[in-house]
């Protein structure tokens, strides 16, 4: 555990640090000036049930319903009918990541003290995330609109003694739990359940995790693109920083840069400097277009969701002791359109890696067609490319942008949502196809390496190639390939060949 304390609500909140505290790198607490926040807000929301004003969530219904009057003796059923009402979630469960993610970013927004909860709930999420016992949330039911209904609705049932919850590595009913823990559920009071319901924390937990996968997918892609550049015995010409920095886009500075390091005292270059031909195709030529424009598109979504993380998303408002205010900050839409971007993003890093794939098949003067030798008895690495052309192909049918769509809810009340919620789980699986693409890329880009021996690469191209080669052997004949791409797709997922070219 970091000795280093991230004080909920004061510190800024990014997805590197969301991260660190879910997997308990980073000790967390609420902080005096939070706690007063806090009571103060609490305060607010006390004093308008005295004074029989009529405000929104506080003394009324909701959506649809909220020009309707409930009594001060009501008010509390009120808050716990809205929970059981909107636990309407189906579908398989988000992964336990996500779900602690969520605790975690819900707690920090009401750790601002804009949202009139009592302390003691925030303290009583902190517990759950403080000892791992996660709720059990559907990953279907959000449109987005009013935040994250659904989701966050069973996300916070443990709360109130309903719910399951996953603990200690077992899914049990919440009061069984709590019974153990020796711990009563909670009689939820005014606003509180309508400020655990809206928000966008299903959205922002998902992008979190998505945007670690993304980043490690994009440093991954730099690297092992510069394999197949080499095998493929393609020209490093086009990553000239001249001609680069005449379209200085960040994105393909940044690649292009990255793989002139990676490249730097190569023989396999080196070998075949005057040769004649005059270009390669795009897939290699412009890896620091394409390449760039997925990273531009990451770098965008990063600065979105750190603003989101640290935003107050929840209705209504409690600004101040005279401002309690109904808008919209729990409308999707600001991190949905950037999530569809990204969608789009990561699915053309996987399409023109699957290109590499087969310009590599194509084999050269070198490197032998189908990547081994005796082809016709060995089919070699054919089939590894129908995979990738099947990957491709499914994430290009999900770049249909979902925050092109609404369907009105609430009677009408609700007459826009962003369907940011489906763009985020599906922004995830784009993602995990990408990493099977990339590793099977990897495969076949270190196959053809191996060709070039006695040559060498830069030394930080050999180590990743050493690496690699510790992982998964050379093949020389027909094989079944399932352990060589499970081995492959870990490679990935370890960083160990980002961490290798730093």
């Amino acid at each position: 555990m970091s000795s280093t304390k991230f004080l909920y609500g004061k510190d800024a909140l990014t997805s590197v640090s969301a991260l660190k505290i879910s997997n308990d790198e980073l000790k967390c607490e609420i902080g005096n000036e939070e706690i007063k926040k806090i009571n103060t807000s609490r305060e607010i929301i006390k004093n308008v049930l005295e004074s029989n004003q009529m405000v929104y969530g506080i003394n009324t219904g909701f959506g649809a319903l909220c020009n309707t009057v409930i009594s001060n003796k009501d008010s509390n059923l009120l808050q716990e009918n809205l929970l059981k009402s909107h636990a309407v979630g189906v579908g398989p469960n988000v992964p336990t990541e996500v779900s602690k993610l969520m605790l975690i970013i819900k707690v920090h927004s009401l750790c601002m003290g804009f949202s009139g909860i009592r302390l003691e709930v925030i303290q009583r999420i902190c517990w759950h995330i403080e000892n791992n016992i996660i709720p059990i949330v559907p990953s279907q039911g959000s449109v987005g609109a009013s935040g994250d209904l659904a989701p966050l609705a069973h996300l916070f049932l443990p709360l109130i003694g309903e719910g399951k919850v996953l603990y200690k590595g077992r899914e049990l009913e919440t009061n069984k739990v709590l019974k153990k823990e020796k711990k009563s559920p909670f009689s939820l009071k005014e606003k509180e359940g309508l400020a655990l319901i809206n928000g966008t924390q299903f959205i922002s937990a998902y992008t979190c995790l998505a945007l670690n996968k993304f980043r490690n997918c994009l440093e991954n892609a730099n690297v092992i693109s510069a394999i197949t550049l080499e095998s493929t015995l393609s020209s490093i010409s086009p990553f000239n920083k001249d001609i680069n920095n005449l379209r200085p886009h960040r994105g393909s500075l940044i690649v292009s840069n990255k793989m002139r390091e990676l490249l730097d005292n190569s023989q396999i270059l080196e070998s075949h400097k005057d040769c004649d031909k005059v270009q390669d195709p795009y897939s290699i030529r412009c890896i620091p277009q394409v390449h760039g424009a997925s990273l531009d598109a990451y770098l965008y979504l990063e600065n979105i969701l750190n603003i989101e993380l640290n935003s107050v998303t929840d209705n209504p408002i409690v600004v101040d002791k005279n401002n309690i205010v109904s808008g919209g900050n729990f409308h999707g839409q600001p991190i949905a359109i950037p999530i569809d971007y990204n969608v789009i993003a990561a699915s053309e890093l996987g399409n023109i890696s699957d290109r590499r794939i087969y310009l590599l098949l194509k084999g050269n003067d070198v490197v032998p067609e189908l990547l081994v030798n005796n082809t016709g008895i060995n089919s070699g690495f054919m089939i590894l490319q129908y995979t990738t052309a099947a990957l491709v192909s499914e994430n290009k049918n999900l770049c249909f942008p979902s925050s092109a769509d609404s369907i009105t809810t609430s009677l009408g009340q609700e007459d826009h949502v962003s369907m940011g919620s489906i763009g985020a789980v599906k922004l995830l699986r784009v993602l995990d196809n990408l990493e099977k693409i990339l590793a099977i890329e990897l495969i076949c880009s270190a196959q053809a390496f191996d060709f070039h021996k006695p040559l060498k690469s830069g030394i930080k191209i050999d180590k990743c190639h050493d690496y690699i080669r510790s992982k998964i052997n050379h093949c020389k004949k027909d094989k079944i390939f399932t352990l060589d791409i499970n081995n492959a797709i870990e490679i990935i997922r370890s960083k160990k060949l980002v961490e290798l070219t730093f």
